[in-house]
């Protein structure tokens, strides 16, 4: 199955952010720490247009926190945060200050876009920017509809913006997006990417497996089965709902409640 999701309000987004990008001094490309390459949009080079980019590797506190060393030290001008430290995102404003020194005054105001996929937790790191809820938040993906303004102080500004994918992306990169929560739900089949998810634990992170459900074999489509019979997740007769079955995974893996973990690092293939 090839998973793509594009929807049409993703373009329009994407329009809307090359017309703003002349007025805006830095650019913050935020990046899912347990994905940083397949989270990367490859259309935000263009879009851009040649701003100094800090990308942040958000929701550090859910990644292998050993990959995620890795990741800062082979990528330039990144920084990774938590999704509840708002002391680390703070440390985001002072590095765009560093980008774009002759900014950050009354007179000539710091402006920063706020740019990355769908779910990655955009609002979020604006809500602790801010130190208020100036940003909705929800987990699910294209919540964020349109641009938004956010003055953190005088000579500060944020501009959020919708979440964008690009047209077309590799398999692997596709699935990992839909583990992670950044592809709309009706754009994929659910227990396959609960499949693919098993079979990465199983062979990434068994301890946590066998911590987590008690289960020490199984990969893919009968790894999930075993997790569901394990956790209740049947229909009449005792057969196991699949469907159910793979939900409950997804969401375990999406909480953090199965561990802190990467699904992919510096040194795999790209896929």
């Amino acid at each position: 199955m090839s998973i793509q999701w594009y929807p049409g309000h993703m373009h329009k987004a994407k329009r809307e952010i090359i017309e703003a990008m002349p007025v805006v001094d830095v650019v913050i490309e935020v990046l899912d720490a347990r994905i940083p390459r397949s989270s990367e949009n490859p259309l935000i080079g263009s879009i851009s247009q040649n701003r100094p980019t800090l990308k942040v590797l958000n929701k550090c506190d859910l990644a292998d926190p050993e990959v995620t060393a890795l990741w800062l030290s082979s990528m330039k001008e990144t920084v990774a945060v938590s999704l509840s430290d708002s002391l680390g995102a703070k440390a985001v404003i002072a590095r765009c200050r560093k980008l774009a020194p002759d900014r950050g005054t009354t007179l000539k105001p710091l402006r920063i876009m706020i740019l990355g996929i769908p779910n990655v937790g955009k609002s979020t790191l604006i809500n602790h920017l801010a130190s208020r809820r100036a940003a909705k938040v929800a987990d699910e993906p294209a919540v964020t509809k349109m641009q938004q303004k956010v003055e953190l102080e005088k000579g500060l500004l944020l501009v959020d913006t919708p979440g964008i994918t690009w047209p077309k992306f590799e398999n692997e990169a596709g699935y990992r997006l839909a583990v992670t929560g950044a592809i709309g739900k009706n754009a994929m089949d659910v227990v396959e990417v609960a499949s693919f998810a098993a079979d990465y634990l199983v062979s990434n992170y068994p301890g946590l497996i066998r911590s987590r459900y008690g289960i020490d074999s199984g990969e893919g489509h009968d790894l999930v089965e075993k997790i569901g019979r394990q956790r209740g997740c049947l229909k009449s007769g005792g057969l196991v709902d699949m469907e159910k079955a793979s939900q409950a995974l997804l969401q375990e893996f999406r909480s953090g409640k199965i561990g802190r973990i990467s699904l992919e690092k510096p040194t795999s293939e790209p896929k």
